[in-house]
């Protein structure tokens, strides 16, 4: 289960399993910003192709308006995914 919530910062934090199943409800939180943001990994514990393909679709939207999405707390297993798979060249990871 994934958990999206807005921080004190208007930033959005991650909980839980960002994975097929909860593609809809995070396309529907990411595909609405209008502003770049950034995203707290803190408490996400897995990403799968679906979540990586939610995300690069609203960084491609945002980078057209001259926003982005930053990443941070974002631990070594989904720090690794992300390097492999070149997310690492497309986000700014913290």
């Amino acid at each position: 289960m994934l958990d999206i919530r807005e921080g004190s910062n208007h930033d959005l934090i991650l909980t839980g399993r960002f994975d097929a199943s909860q593609v809809e409800k995070a396309r529907g939180v990411f595909l609405a910003l209008t502003e770049g943001k950034t995203v707290d990994f803190t408490g996400l514990d897995y990403i799968s192709s679906a979540g990586l393909g939610v995300l690069l679709a609203a960084q491609k939207r945002l980078s057209q308006r001259g926003q982005s999405l930053r990443l941070v707390n974002v631990n070594n297993h989904i720090r690794d995914v992300l390097r492999f798979s070149g997310f690492d060249q497309i986000f700014e990871i913290a």
